[in-house]
């Protein structure tokens, strides 16, 4: 039996979200031509939350401030429920911009949408992209200490497009010997799914009890939670840690053509950072960038995703497919 957390109005919020992304640009057709700095006059950069949010275009305050001001394009931001939106968006032409966890660029590419990245987050500075998935519980839980312990439990993931809580978790739950596969009928063979939404709704579930375990990004438990209060420390306990997976990921369009692509790499892999928005004056204090509160940007290519497109073909998940 699969249990979804989401309402139903989260679901029509997605498709009318979609839809907005696609149709947006038959009623007001957004301008082709270029400003005096060489770039569009309008950019649109879609994104979906990572985790609950009400108001996602805050995270990104700093990223839109620095494309205005370096472009000279107005920015106007979409928040989209889920990626498919986005997806539709770019391939109708809409979407200029957009930012991608792992699975979803790889999938993105897989359905058709034609776009380059541009760059991946890190979380310090002289990081490398990357972050990993975890497998959690809540710590006074003693029956569960591993991946093989979430057999025939109430087990949470965020969402079906999610690379670090789906994707590589079920690659991990086949590798335990949990499931057999990442189909659908096989995950719910071997546990009962709960999907809940978003990282921070999975966690909760765990320490709350709706789920007996479940997954998250690493970040997320270990300290976005955290310093929120929404978790205190030691209140869920890591059984799992997958390998490291690539970061996620600003990419473009590749409609606004190949000089305005790599400038606008340039733009995010140099400026995108703390460090250059406090000293701009775009952010006074701490700055941090996205919902996943990465301090920037750095150079990445596709090929940095084809850990993503293996994991994708030991899953066997539909949603890997176009």
């Amino acid at each position: 039996m699969k249990i979804r957390l989401r309402r139903h109005a989260m679901t029509l919020a997605a498709v009318l979200t979609g839809l907005a992304l696609v149709a947006s640009g038959c009623s007001d057709s957004k301008s082709h031509s270029l400003n005096a700095q060489g770039f569009p006059e309008t950019l649109t950069l879609a994104a979906v939350p990572a985790e609950n949010s009400a108001d996602l275009k805050a995270s990104y305050a700093p990223v839109i401030k620095l494309l205005e001001k370096e472009t000279g394009s107005k920015v106007q931001f979409k928040q989209a429920s889920d990626y498919a939106g986005v997806v539709e968006g770019i391939i109708a032409g809409n979407v200029d911009l957009a930012f991608f966890g792992p699975f979803a660029y790889v999938v993105a590419g897989i359905n058709g949408a034609k776009i380059t990245p541009l760059g991946a987050v890190v979380q310090a500075a002289g990081g490398s992209p990357g972050y990993k998935s975890y497998g959690l519980a809540k710590s006074d839980n003693a029956s569960i200490n591993g991946l093989k312990d979430f057999a025939g439990k109430k087990v949470c993931f965020v969402d079906p497009s999610s690379t670090s809580g789906f994707l590589y978790p079920t690659a991990g739950l086949i590798s335990a010997g949990v499931i057999k596969s990442g189909s659908e009928a096989d995950i719910s063979a071997g546990v009962t799914p709960i999907y809940a939404g978003a990282h921070d709704a999975s966690a909760l579930s765990i320490a709350s009890g709706t789920c007996d375990a479940g997954f998250a990004f690493d970040t997320m438990v270990d300290k976005t939670m955290i310093d929120k209060g929404d978790l205190k420390p030691g209140q869920l306990k890591t059984v799992w840690k997958s390998e490291t997976i690539a970061g996620s990921v600003f990419a473009a369009n590749n409609a606004l053509g190949t000089d305005t692509v790599e400038k606008l790499k340039t733009l995010l892999t140099t400026k995108l950072n703390a460090a250059n928005l406090k000293s701009s004056g775009i952010c006074a204090d701490e700055c941090r960038i996205t919902d996943e509160r990465a301090w920037g940007v750095v150079p990445a290519t596709d090929a940095d995703y084809n850990g993503v497109r293996k994991v994708c073909e030991i899953t066997g998940s539909k949603k890997c497919k176009g």
